[in-house]
């Protein structure tokens, strides 16, 4: 009965955002129809067509500077205004996802955002929540839309092109997530088949980088992966742990395999003007060190599903 709730849950999902999107070919992203579930039409690539050049340790953000807030200040206007607007998921459970029972936003990255809105207004529901798929964010970063982004979102040198980042406050991970029955043990098993990730994500790119040649096949949520791997139409999903074991929670006939495939480094994204914002979440992000609230989140989000602890990671900074 959990299993079929789910995949109501997903099937929901994927039929209110198009359904399955093309593969994406990691050299040249072309558009390319797909039948699509009810009708066909065609869909957007993902990331990975460009190289972006090196940015040196794109982990290195700008040291804070304390949590005033001057007149004239990012966080000014934000406090003038009323409310903190910022970009989330709500299709990940753990770290972004809606309550059925409430209907409000918890999760790990939710409480990141939370902790920004209480350090500018002292008042951690002073906030807008704007739900973002993952080809979205910089998008909405770029254009204003939202004042930060707190979306399970890797930091790497090619999106710090377009957006800035703050500090890293959680470190993983990409895995494989296969059905229990399945004799795949890792994406070396994986050539020639399907494997599911998110338009615009980390994930996609490394699916098609891999040496064994799988075949990757996107979607606009990871639930919408997750209905496609139950129907047999994906081989695997393949993204970073955290959500993975979100997954595996909410259907119990699916587990992960392989070793870690990559390093991921998550940091709240910022407006690339916002420099003074920049420092503001990287003095909130030192709090939350300093006072525990960081320890209690992973505590009560994180932990107990990976099975492991771990503790904010140290900050690295440039000045």
């Amino acid at each position: 009965m959990k299993r079929v709730a789910v995949l109501l849950v997903a099937a929901l999902a994927l039929t209110a955002c198009g359904g399955p999107e093309r593969p994406v070919d990691l050299a040249v992203v072309t558009a390319v129809d797909r039948p699509q579930p009810g009708g066909s039409k065609p869909g957007e690539a993902g990331t990975g067509g460009t190289q972006a050049p090196s940015c040196g340790d794109p982990t290195a953000s700008l040291r804070p500077a304390g949590l005033g807030i001057p007149g004239g200040s990012t966080m000014a206007k934000i406090r003038e205004r009323g409310r903190l607007i910022a970009g989330v998921d709500q299709n990940t459970y753990l770290f972004g996802f809606r309550n059925p029972a409430t209907n409000n936003l918890e999760g790990f990255d939710i409480d990141m955002a939370k902790q920004v809105a209480k350090a500018i207004f002292n008042d951690d529901s002073k906030i807008q929540y704007k739900v973002l798929t993952s080809r979205d964010r910089e998008k909405a970063l770029a254009n204003g839309e939202v004042d930060i982004v707190a979306r399970t979102y890797t930091i790497n040198c090619e999106r710090l092109q377009q957006v800035s980042f703050s500090a890293v406050y959680y470190t993983t991970g990409q895995r494989v997530l296969v059905q229990k029955g399945s004799s795949i043990n890792s994406m070396d098993d994986l050539g020639g088949k399907k494997v599911c990730a998110n338009v615009g994500s980390t994930s996609l790119t490394q699916i098609a980088k891999h040496p064994a040649k799988p075949e990757p096949w996107s979607v606009l949520n990871w639930s919408d992966c997750l209905v496609l791997m139950q129907q047999g139409q994906v081989a695997a999903m393949s993204t970073d742990e955290p959500i993975l074991v979100g997954m595996a929670a909410q259907d119990p006939t699916v587990k992960i395999v392989g070793p870690k495939l990559t390093e991921e480094p998550y940091g709240i994204g910022i407006p690339k003007a916002n420099t003074d914002m920049v420092k503001f979440v990287n003095a909130v992000l030192e709090r939350m060190r300093g006072d525990g609230s960081w320890q209690q989140s992973y505590d009560r989000w994180v932990a107990a599903r990976l099975g492991e602890s771990a503790t904010q990671p140290t900050p690295n900074y440039r000045d």
